[in-house]
């Protein structure tokens, strides 16, 4: 799903937790980027992606490549190979990662619970989501992952944006963290 805002991804995890009675979200920044990273963080070295440091990942991710430029000549800051897919790729269309999760790289930036805030420093220890208490901009919210007409270094599992609450992309959309029982 793509043109969706924060406050839609917000709406729908509430719908979809009514429907089902169990609790959708968000996840948290440090969630995703965990999820994303897919066991392959290492303290001293972590790698750049979920499938190593090599910037081209078209097994992976669907971001700029040679297949994009094909369309778009002037794209210039591209993965020298194919993901065969110009816009936006059918879910599941990339090799997951150890979680078996995938297109978390590349595909459409998505949106996370966490206010903006310009840096890591003060953020929560614990992986929950860093909000406006914690004095964050919660006019704006994070986004990662990347999209589609994203060069090789916005797929980076640590690179993040942002965007307005209210903003609507046909490269931005979601995925949904369900929290379990204790």
């Amino acid at each position: 799903m793509v043109c969706v805002s924060w406050q839609d991804a917000q709406a729908y995890a509430k719908w979809l937790s009514a429907q089902t009675g169990h609790t959708y979200r968000l996840p948290s920044e440090a969630e995703w980027e965990y999820a994303a990273r897919g066991l392959r963080d290492s303290p001293r070295d972590p790698p750049r992606y979920s499938w190593g440091n090599e910037a081209e990942g078209c097994a992976y991710a669907n971001g700029a490549d040679l297949t994009g430029k094909d369309e778009y000549s002037n794209w210039s800051n591209i993965a020298d190979c194919r993901d065969g897919h110009v816009h936006t790729a059918p879910v599941g269309s990339f090799i997951a990662n150890a979680f078996r999760l995938s297109d978390m790289h590349g595909n459409v930036w998505e949106w996370v619970q966490d206010c903006w805030h310009d840096s890591y420093r003060g953020a929560p220890l614990d992986g929950r989501a860093w909000m406006a208490e914690d004095g964050g901009d919660c006019g704006q919210a994070v986004l990662r992952g990347g999209s589609w007409f994203s060069d090789p270094r916005y797929l980076r599992s640590a690179y993040r944006s942002r965007g307005w609450r209210g903003y609507r992309s046909g490269n931005v959309g979601f995925r949904l963290a369900r929290t379990l029982p204790d």
